[in-house]
């Protein structure tokens, strides 16, 4: 299958494919301590590879992630999207920001719209997002989402809690 990476306009971001100059942002991101919370860190030079990787998703699947950026400079901030994880049935609602850009508001409106897409245009049922319990910061998002804790599961060698998003009627 074969699919373009939609854009997706909110009122002060931009969610669009991956670009080749989000690598530099991307490569500071996986070697630091904030992807801890995505299984890292990682080496640097994993971030060009994720980017081709992102693209991929999409043209297989018509689905994936995408880079958000902020509106009128297009700088990148972070990555919301849907992940498929080998090994589970259905894709997880998932995202990190870039430091310094977290308490402005901008997972929350990032995960809507990506959320909304999912439920429109894709037709996917409600999503889950799977929180690391330590992960205080993610956990507050997902319940200000209005998203409910499912279950607890072990996977990939992590302890996670799973949240399950409203129904799109729910959050209408």
């Amino acid at each position: 299958m074969t699919s373009t990476i939609p854009v997706i306009e909110t009122t002060r971001l931009v969610l669009r494919g991956p670009l080749d100059s989000d690598s530099a942002p991307l490569a500071k991101f996986m070697v630091s301590p904030r992807a801890t919370w995505i299984g890292g860190p990682y080496p640097a030079e994993d971030a060009a590879e994720w980017l081709v990787w992102q693209r991929k998703r999409w043209a297989d699947l018509g689905r994936g992630s995408w880079i958000v950026a902020l509106k009128g400079s297009n700088t990148p901030i972070g990555r919301i999207g849907l992940l498929d994880h080998e090994g589970w049935h259905e894709p997880e609602l998932a995202w990190f920001l870039f430091e310094g850009f977290d308490g402005q508001g901008y997972a929350f409106e990032a995960a809507n719209a990506a959320r909304t897409y999912a439920n429109g245009p894709l037709g996917l049922p409600p999503l889950f997002s799977f929180i690391e319990a330590t992960n205080a910061r993610s956990r507050a998002l997902v319940e200000r989402l209005g998203a409910t804790h499912e279950s607890d599961v072990r996977f990939k060698d992590h302890d996670l809690r799973i949240y399950r998003h409203p129904a799109p009627e729910a959050t209408a």
